[in-house]
């Protein structure tokens, strides 16, 4: 089976030259939020994993919101070109917070720039960090990236299912706070597909590597109601947990050992989960979309994909967390013979042994009445994906101790 190489990142180190703050931290974030210090690091914040999309015409301005998790300094945006078959120009790109809609907060609407210039270029199959920006960023941000794109041909990068409202406009408005050029809503993010800032070396962050459910499909759209959405709060709130990044790597439809709805979990694994700094481990929660394609996957084919993630996350000196797979009786594809390979699979998840830890969400969302379905209470009605509850159910039931392992 092919493993994908990391694809390269095209790293610029020269610090942007403005000093006035992204954002000051509440007293409350400020007194969970580790100082980054002089042995600092950087730590992934936000991340969405990247896809094909569709042509994207050029001369176009893109403002993205984001939530971010961990606080900190030094923001930094990556930008990919993962898989376009042209060279893209990012003409000029801007850091903001969100007032309301597609509004920023005045005055915190700044230049990114990339190599110390306003615009870079980034080649077909690459990606790209921009320098960091001087000042702070407070946990639980709603973060807006606004991009100005050039001589965009043929497919885009991006993420198709955002689950959050941004907004587009003929033209170059990036420099602007208010909204009234931004007359277009869309529900995906293209370009960006990660966020990072300056934390302690004591910080860490966690990525979610998963499908629809990662994804928050069924979610309230800008609530920020995905699971791990519920798990950043968790872990903002806790005290002493050194994991305070989280980075989801859902992709809607994605399969472990198959290509289609984006590269498979094992094709995508360093790209999405490795290429991020300061990620100390991986939750692995995907398989039902290997299950349910009647495709003849077996429960050996599919551990034998978990235990390879789990040998690259030990490899690469990340603790790995297995998800059992959840319910899905009632959704039309359901049928015996998938319920027996995710029964085999769940049993497998919990006894093998291969994960450092495990999360139960099988146990957490099924019916006690019916075991093979959903628990009504916390099925959107598709019979497959969570909804808000049930969401918050599943980032309830993570032991945040199991986040962390001797690795």
């Amino acid at each position: 089976m092919r493993v994908g190489l990391p694809r390269r990142v095209v790293a610029v180190a020269l610090a942007a030259a403005i000093c006035v703050p992204l954002g000051t931290p509440t007293q409350a974030q400020a007194r969970h939020e580790p100082a980054a210090g002089a042995d600092g690091h950087f730590a992934v914040t936000w991340a969405a994993s990247a896809d094909r999309q569709g042509a994207g015409p050029a001369e176009r301005s893109y403002r993205l919101v984001v939530r971010t998790s961990v606080g900190g300094t030094a923001l930094r945006i990556r930008l990919t070109n993962a898989f376009g078959d042209h060279p893209v120009t990012f003409a000029s790109a801007y850091a903001g917070l969100q007032r309301q809609g597609a509004e920023l907060v005045r005055g915190s609407n700044r230049r990114l720039t990339f190599g110390g210039q306003p615009s870079v270029t980034v080649p077909a199959g690459e990606t790209v960090l921009s320098d960091p920006l001087t000042g702070s960023l407070a946990a639980q941000s709603d973060l807006v990236v606004s991009l100005h794109v050039t001589g965009a041909q043929g497919p885009t990068s991006g993420h198709g299912m955002a689950m959050q409202t941004s907004y587009a406009t003929a033209g170059d408005h990036a420099a602007e706070e208010a909204a009234a050029s931004w007359t277009e809503t869309m529900t995906a993010w293209y370009w960006l597909d990660a966020v990072t800032v300056r934390t302690s070396t004591a910080t860490s962050s966690v990525v979610t590597l998963g499908d629809s459910i990662t994804d928050g499909w069924a979610s309230s759209t800008d609530q920020n109601r995905r699971w791990p959405d519920y798990l950043s709060r968790r872990l903002q709130a806790a005290t002493g947990s050194p994991v305070r990044g989280v980075a989801n790597a859902g992709i809607s439809g994605n399969k472990v050992l198959a290509d289609g709805a984006g590269e498979a979990a094992l094709h995508r694994f360093d790209s999405d989960v490795l290429s991020h700094p300061g990620v100390s481990t991986v939750v692995v929660y995907e398989g039902i979309n290997d299950i349910k394609a009647h495709t003849g996957v077996t429960v050996d084919d599919l551990t034998a994909g978990y235990r390879q993630l789990a040998e690259r996350s030990h490899a690469a000196g990340r603790c790995v967390v297995g998800a059992t797979v959840t319910p899905y009786k009632g959704w039309p594809e359901y049928d015996a013979a998938g319920e027996a390979v995710r029964q085999g699979v769940n049993d497998w998840i919990r006894h093998s042994g291969v994960f450092d830890a495990v999360v139960d969400f099988d146990r957490i969302t099924r019916s006690p009445y019916d075991p093979q379905a959903l628990l009504p209470f916390f099925d959107s009605g598709d019979h497959i994906h969570p909804n808000d509850k049930g969401m918050q159910a599943m980032a309830d039931a993570v032991d945040l101790t199991a986040l962390r392992c001797d690795r």
